[in-house]
């Protein structure tokens, strides 16, 4: 029943496989489209500089000439947390919204499932995950009139600290700022005291001592000049902070099928760009905090230079245990036996690990 209802999800959704050809060159002339779109945080985030901005709004107007015009904003341009973009999305104040799984996840409990902590040691790894859950959570997400077109990453998430450590075990007792309910169990388990912060006052939090340590992208980090308020970085990835490009299904469904083709096209071409992004930023995100110039290249390099922490054998044999014995049993007691059983039909195949044992 299980493996019909994935092979279902899959067929149903036309998601699967190389359904979502390169952007075509040009459009056939017709009425005009006009895009609501609300994507990343920040306007000043790499993700909407070098992706959203020359994709939704340059690109798109110039090879449809015209016809389809975006009008593109970030989450804090219309004060919006994030948490509100199922909601947006789904009444059709925004066409297209785009916000981590792990934010969305409180509408659609599945979601937390596609990047917990620890599960995805590499972006390699949580690419496959995210191409192989992709039509499975939209069946959910369909009951709230939406889908997810795509499934991008933001840099590794890591841990930034005001005070030195030599290994995840050293957290021990320290208040740490986390978002996500895989976050608060993977630390929780080390012995640390997860903290809910927004990201805005986290740096205030950090330098006024509220918090030890805070887990965000390398490159986020840095862009929000977390190096002035702490010393140290880990290298160890704990999670990916996945996110989605979500529209309106109703209003999708309406779409010219010439234009609901072109942008098939254009969130292929978006994706490939963000997981590259992804991949890069995470590397470079480290360089700019520790100093190293000639490897500055996408994130301001930082005046403070900060000291890097190589992962250890016992960090990583840490974060796989914690997985296995926290976390993944407490997304599956929040999210119920099915997610448990489609994990294990989509997710352990890739990722070596299984629900209930």
């Amino acid at each position: 029943m299980m493996r019909q209802f994935l092979l279902g999800a899959a067929a149903a959704l036309g998601l699967a496989g190389p359904a979502l050809a390169q952007m075509p060159a040009s459009l056939p002339p017709g009425p005009k489209v006009t895009i609501v779109a609300v994507t990343q945080p920040l306007p000043t985030q790499p993700q909407m500089v070098r992706v959203d901005v020359p994709y939704l709004r340059e690109q798109m107007a110039a090879r449809t000439g015209g016809r389809i015009e975006v009008q593109l904003s970030s989450h804090a341009e219309r004060n919006l947390s994030g948490t509100e973009l199922v909601r947006l999305v789904r009444s059709g104040q925004a066409d297209i919204g785009a916000s981590t799984l792990s934010t969305l996840s409180g509408d659609v409990p599945i979601l937390d499932g596609v990047d917990l902590a620890g599960l995805a040691p590499d972006i390699a790894t949580a690419k496959r995950i995210a191409e192989a859950m992709l039509p499975v959570v939209n069946r959910d997400l369909e009951r709230f009139g939406a889908r997810l077109m795509i499934i991008y990453p933001f840099p590794a998430q890591v841990v930034y600290c005001r005070a030195p450590f030599a290994s995840f075990a050293d957290l021990r007792g320290r208040k740490i700022r986390t978002f996500g309910n895989s976050l608060v169990d993977f630390f929780t388990a080390f012995g640390a005291q997860p903290v809910s912060i927004g990201f805005p006052e986290v740096y205030s939090a950090l330098e006024r001592g509220v918090v030890d340590c805070a887990i965000t992208g390398t490159g986020s980090g840095v862009a929000a000049r977390w190096p002035e308020v702490t010393t140290h970085i880990s290298n160890l990835p704990v999670s990916w902070a996945l996110a989605g490009y979500m529209v309106n299904l109703a209003w999708w469904n309406r779409l010219d099928p010439a234009v609901r083709s072109f942008m098939e096209g254009t969130f292929r071409e978006m994706s490939d760009k963000q997981w590259e992004l992804g991949d890069a930023a995470t590397r470079d995100g480290i360089d700019c905090a520790i100093g190293n110039a000639a490897a500055c290249r996408i994130h301001t390099l930082s005046t403070r230079p900060m000291t890097e922490v190589p992962a250890t054998p016992a960090d990583r044999a840490a974060l796989r245990e914690i997985l296995e014995k926290t976390v993944l049993p407490g997304f599956i007691r929040r999210c119920g036996a099915r997610c448990g059983e489609v994990f294990n039909q989509v997710i352990a195949p890739i990722a070596g690990v299984r629900a209930g044992g």
